[in-house]
């Protein structure tokens, strides 16, 4: 055999292998939508929000409004538990559904803190609705 069929014989090998791989490759956990999805959006929606909004309060504190303290607070907490929650959701985990409890108490807190400030500051308007959302899907998930 010269190298040219050999090379060519190779190429027929590697062809067929990827050919046969792909036929045997089933991708049924690709069928429908992820059975948290809504949790997985809108926790990501929330994580989103709430770095914009952290940043915001940040900025003010720096500039000596102290009232953007609790806000700042539950905004870390928040981002923190929204990051855990789509780590566990999007796993399937069984422990997804206790941390999605725990989250609703987390965005409810935040909610209430960024409400405080919603009229005045875009931020955290946007943050205050994206926990009420994200505590909606977390509820609805947890049933």
């Amino acid at each position: 055999m010269n190298r040219r069929e050999a090379l060519f014989a190779t190429g027929a090998l590697i062809a067929a292998g990827a050919a046969a791989a792909a036929e045997d490759h089933s991708h049924h956990h690709h069928a429908g939508a992820h059975p948290w999805q809504a949790v997985l959006d809108t926790a990501g929606i929330c994580i989103e929000k709430g770095e914009i909004c952290l940043t915001h309060c940040i900025m003010l504190l720096g500039e000596g409004d102290k009232t953007m303290a609790a806000c700042a607070t539950s905004v870390r907490e928040m981002l923190a538990s929204c990051r855990a929650l789509i780590t566990l959701a999007g796993a399937e985990s069984k422990f997804a559904p206790k941390l999605a409890a725990l989250c609703v108490d987390v965005c409810k807190n935040c909610e209430a803190e960024c409400k405080k400030h919603a009229t005045k500051h875009t931020p955290c308007k946007e943050c205050m609705d994206s926990c009420a959302e994200c505590a909606k899907a977390c509820k609805a998930m947890i049933g």
